[in-house]
């Protein structure tokens, strides 16, 4: 999945799209997977078009009932056990009752009724007596209060969250029926099983779905009799439990045949409803899946655990008006009944359910076939289509790519990508069919910026990565999520590098690790592979560290053994455990038998170097192991201290962790493979950091020495002494004697350090001075991430005078940069992105040449009704230009409305975010959460834009208070986008009221959110913040007011 870590994509229009921390005014609309993670959410009535019917009424949630009575027909209710209940209950088998812990979640689900087939008496007598006479030990036993119960009151014979491992799906039989005038589905599940153990209890998952009958039907074959199966439905985990009449056979085949219904899900997760208007303003209805992590149990009853995995046939009836795609190729087409169509496809490969993708639509799209023969094709809304033909050839590209570089054949006929109108996240790896946010997969040739081009290309190449990495080889379980996805975020870098090199990738891949960084140094972060269990804790790892920090020790290890022999780690590793799951050391132990390729030869099961190397590695052994279990089974990263006594370097490494300075130290070590240039050599020089202190002695003195060489390594570095004078120095002389990277980490490093106290902000400030002769994309972008943040905390603490002279001194920082951008589309990608960012910061601070240039061009614009076409880099400052007056910002939200480009539409959503006028910023809030004419998927990227406005911000908390419960219930609990809007919301706050303010709100949800690690981590940074402001807002003045300003 792309999630954007802080859960919402980066609009097309972001000066750095979905690549890049954006510290630009609203910091909100360029957020992150990421995400890894839209859709209307309210009902449209009156729809137009004639339909089948299911002969299902529209599912209502049913009154909670009693215990079930005699007769066919009983009804699911609430149950009686509560989440976290650590009473256990039997599982009836054929000699006794097991019991176990009990575990819990906080997902609730609607109760519905359902009928079941009768049932023979001989089964009743049996289940009975099962239930009365089993023994079980005494420690087993439980009272009645506490037992988990099913919905109709009868005990439910599992209490783990995690499914019993004794049931195997083999293969899936679906068919799937869907109204899109009813918003309804029904169809039936068949699924082949076998048992390794004997039991007579079939446990799986079902999630606000109705089941009116279930059977099992034993030995190969259709014509095999079927045998009812007692349904029992416990919502605290949305499992159902299926009760055999007798137990099953240890390996003898069968099939369990399980009709039910559902509603279509008016989130954006399950099988779920999404609308578009056309050009003619016809509001038109599909429906996509969305099923990634737990949500495949929403759409049909299924084992939905990433290590089950099965293959899967899949047919959808459908009326002729609309077409149907799924993850394979469509093989026939069957009229069932007048008006009703019902399409086959091809059989899956073994794969997890979360992969499973179906929609259903009245989709167009464009194909072209690469080299080996895949049809590869585009789907977007009709009026759309012409925006499918930049994605189109760079799938093609990238899917080429990646069947070279892992030697493994792309192993399906057909890679499908659709523009779905309403998504959560930026996309979804389904294989053979991803699915995307319309803004991550579409282009307009005449109006999508550069940073767009960028997003796309990356956005596309992270999904087919998924392809191989999280599809073909699945993590076993969500604890090592980042197997799947650190890896497509790191794959990104490297196949964008090789197959668009225009792009220049690489120039922006060390901002992920900054990104992460910035809450892996809370206490509130957790290890890269971290223990979780319930649908919440498995959305909340969605985030920076799964994602950035996961790809960024990735390039750290390629960087330590060397791209080819990394590549033929990775190759062996996807060889290996193809259609299998993987745990973390699978990764490791595939990487033991491979060695650099500077000399290194292989002995005792270590890679170990030759004697003449310059490495200080070739004393070491290459335990690829131990040394990358210290980056992934501990939370943080390092600081290392650097302290030059002659040609000695002493180097020190402790936690790097923000709090409160009588904080106690961790004790953690990592392997840490130092890389070093000094004044004397750019040659790059090694050094395997394993040990707590070291030393080791340089050839000769030098001037200065700089660590983490063109930010390679996932650490910090503190400079002793005169280190940092000396650097600074070097920047402010000569900053081209080092690369455009290292500039950027020292600007990253120096500011880290303030805020543990290592540093003053007065020489990270100094530090900032050279970048009047700066001209280079990420060393400017790097300086603002880390300037505009301290001014938006004077913004909310109404620190006028101060905000006021520190955004004059930004401004007049950049001043010859920005006079030097020309107001048009030229330029490399890099360039066009710096314009881009540089005239939306000069016009938002009103620096009157580029105000008066852009109030020109919106004058122009506005004449010639929104038809004139506007340099695409330079459109963002026009429009927030234009948004300052009321008429303007009228005109806007009127083109808005009608238009088609994701870029424009992204840009407009901006531009109204940053005008001082409460009314209408809360008009923005309240249409943007109704869903009507700006779509609900953009909610948490306005959110974030007026939290930024210093007239917005409260509106924005409030908003977020007054309605928690229906943002949870739209974007789910833990999903990154909650994530992003806690602290989107929230994390700018610096005094101790706001702190209290949050604290309290936070605690009075209990299970429906105080538990998120997101809250815990905005708790952090606003301490955080407090403790920064104390510290530095004394400093920051007198430093204003200081002569060096007079050297700009």
């Amino acid at each position: 999945m792309f999630c954007i870590p802080k859960g919402v994509l980066r609009p097309a229009w972001a000066p750095i799209s979905a690549t890049l921390r954006l510290p630009l005014l609203p910091h909100c609309f360029v957020n992150s997977c990421l995400g890894n993670s839209d859709v209307c959410s309210s009902p449209l009535p009156g729809f137009p078009f004639p339909s089948y019917r299911l002969g299902l009424p529209r599912l209502d949630p049913a009154p909670s009932a009693s215990a079930c009575s005699s007769g066919s027909t009983f009804t699911f209710g609430p149950g009686a056990a509560k989440a976290g209940s650590s009473s256990v209950v039997p599982e009836p088998q054929p000699a006794d009752l097991l019991c176990g812990e009990a575990r819990g979640s906080s997902s609730k689900m609607i109760s519905l009724s359902i009928k079941r087939p009768l049932v023979t008496m001989s089964f009743l007598l049996s289940s009975l007596l099962m239930l009365l006479t089993a023994a079980t030990p005494s420690w087993c036993q439980s009272s009645e209060t506490t037992s988990p119960k099913a919905s109709n009151r009868a005990p439910f014979p599992w209490n783990k969250m995690r499914l019993p491992e004794h049931i195997i799906p083999v293969h899936y039989d679906l068919m799937i029926h869907v109204n899109l005038t009813t918003l309804t589905f029904g169809g039936t599940t068949e699924i082949e099983i076998t048992a390794s153990k004997p039991t007579s209890t079939i446990i799986l998952h079902s999630h606000h779905l109705q089941i009116p009958k279930a059977a099992l039907r034993k030995g190969a074959g259709e014509k095999q009799s079927e045998e009812p199966l007692r349904v029992l439905e416990y919502p605290p985990q949305e499992q159902i439990a299926l009760l055999a009449p007798e137990p099953l056979v240890v390996g003898l085949p069968y099939t369990i045949v399980i009709d039910y219904a559902g509603n279509l899900s008016e989130s954006f997760h399950g099988f779920y409803k999404s609308t578009y208007r056309t050009k003619e303003g016809e509001v038109r209805i599909l429906a996509s899946t969305q099923f990634e992590p737990t949500a495949a149990r929403m759409a049909f009853p299924c084992f939905d655990e990433p290590a089950f995995k099965a293959s899967f046939s899949i047919k959808i009836r459908r009326e002729p008006r609309h077409i149907a795609i799924s993850n394979m190729p469509l093989v026939k087409s069957v009229t069932v009944a007048e008006g009703l169509v019902e399409d086959h496809f091809d059989v899956t490969v073994k794969m997890s359910t979360y992969l499973v993708a179906f929609i259903v639509s009245d989709f167009k799209s464009v194909s072209k076939i690469t080299k080996s023969g895949i049809k590869v094709s585009v789907y977007a809304v009709p009026d759309k289509i012409n925006q499918a033909d930049y994605a189109l050839d760079a799938a093609v590209t990238l899917l080429e790519f990646y069947e070279d570089y892992f030697s493994i054949p792309y192993p399906l006929s057909k890679q499908d990508l659709a523009a779905i109108p309403d998504f959560q996240s930026g996309a979804m790896e389904n294989w053979g069919l991803t699915t995307y946010r319309e803004s991550s997969l579409l282009f307009d040739a005449e109006k999508s910026s550069a940073s767009s081009k960028l997003g796309i290309t990356m956005t596309v190449s992270h999904e087919l990565a998924h392809q191989w990495f999280g599809n073909l080889v699945t993590m076993e379980w969500w604890n090592d999520l980042w197997l799947n996805e650190g890896f497509a975020k790191f794959m990104e870098f490297v196949s964008v590098s090789v197959t668009h090199p225009e792009l220049k990738v690489e120039d922006y891949f060390f901002d992920k690790c900054f990104n992460a960084m910035e809450v892996d140094a809370l206490n509130s972060t957790h290890p890269v592979s971290t223990p979780v269990e319930n649908p919440a804790q498995i959305k909340e790892i969605f985030d920076e560290v799964s994602y950035e920090k996961g790809a960024c020790i990735l390039n750290m290890l390629r960087d330590y053994l060397g791209a080819d022999a990394f590549k033929s780690g990775i190759v062996k590793y996807l060889q290996k455990y193809s259609y299998k799951n993987t745990k973390n050391e699978d990764l490791w132990n595939s990487m033991a038998s491979i060695c650099p390729t500077d000399g290194t030869q292989r002995m005792d099961g270590f890679c170990s170097r030759g004697e003449h190397s310059s490495s200080h590695w070739r004393q070491e052994g290459l335990d690829v192991k131990t040394m990358m279990n210290t980056w992934t089974l501990q939370k943080g990263f390092p600081l290392v201290t650097i302290t030059v006594r002659g040609r000695n370097v002493h180097m020190k490494q402790e936690h790097f962790v923000k709090g409160p300075d009588d904080a106690p130290e961790t004790g953690y070590l990592w392997h840490v493979p130092l890389t070093f240039i000094t004044s004397n050599s750019d040659s790059v020089q090694r050094f395997l950091l394993k040990t707590r202190t070291d030393v080791l002695i340089l050839p000769e003195e030098v001037e200065w020495i700089k660590f983490n060489v063109g930010m390679s390594g996932y650490y910090i570095v503190h400079y002793e002494d005169d280190g940092w004078a000396s650097l600074t120095g070097l920047l402010k002389g000569t900053h081209r004697a080092i690369s455009s990277s290292d500039r950027a980490s020292l600007i990253n490093n120096a500011f880290q350090l303030v805020s543990i106290g290592k540093l003053s902000i007065e020489k990270a400030l100094d530090l900032t001075l050279y970048l009047k002769h700066e001209t280079e994309v990420m060393p400017v972008f790097q300086g603002l991430n880390e300037l505009i943040p301290m001014y938006r905390l004077m913004e909310k603490r109404d620190m006028n005078e101060v905000e006021t002279q520190f955004k004059a001194f930004l401004i007049g920082l950049l001043r010859d940069l920005i006079d030097k951008q020309t107001w048009t589309d030229e330029g490399s990608i890099s360039e066009r992105m710096l314009r881009s960012h540089l005239l939306l910061l000069a016009c938002v601070h009103k620096y009157q040449p580029c105000v008066q240039k852009a109030e020109g061009y919106f004058r122009q614009w506005q004449e010639a009704n929104g038809n004139l076409s506007l340099p695409s880099d330079v459109t963002l400052a026009v429009f927030a230009v234009g948004a300052q007056n009321p008429e303007g910002w009228d005109f806007l939200y009127s083109k808005y409305q009608s238009s088609l480009s994701s870029t424009e539409k992204n840009q407009i959503e901006f531009a109204l975010c940053i005008i001082h006028n409460k009314e209408k910023l809360q008009w923005l809030l309240d249409q943007s959460f109704k869903g009507d004419t700006i779509k609900t998927q953009e909610f948490p990227d306005i959110l974030r834009a007026i939290s930024r406005n210093p007239v917005g911000y409260p509106l924005a908390w409030q908003f977020l208070r007054e309605n928690w419960n229906k943002l949870v219930q739209k974007f789910e609990l833990g999903s990154s986008s909650i994530a992003y809007m806690v602290m989107g919301t929230t994390n700018q706050f610096s005094t101790r009221a706001w702190l209290e303010e949050v604290k309290e709100f936070f605690s009075s949800l209990k299970e429906n959110g105080s538990q998120l690690r997101c809250v815990q981590q905005t708790i952090e940074t606003i301490e955080e913040n407090i403790r920064w402001m104390d510290k530095n807002f004394d400093k920051i003045r007198v430093w204003l007011q200081n002569e060096k300003l007079e050297l700009l």
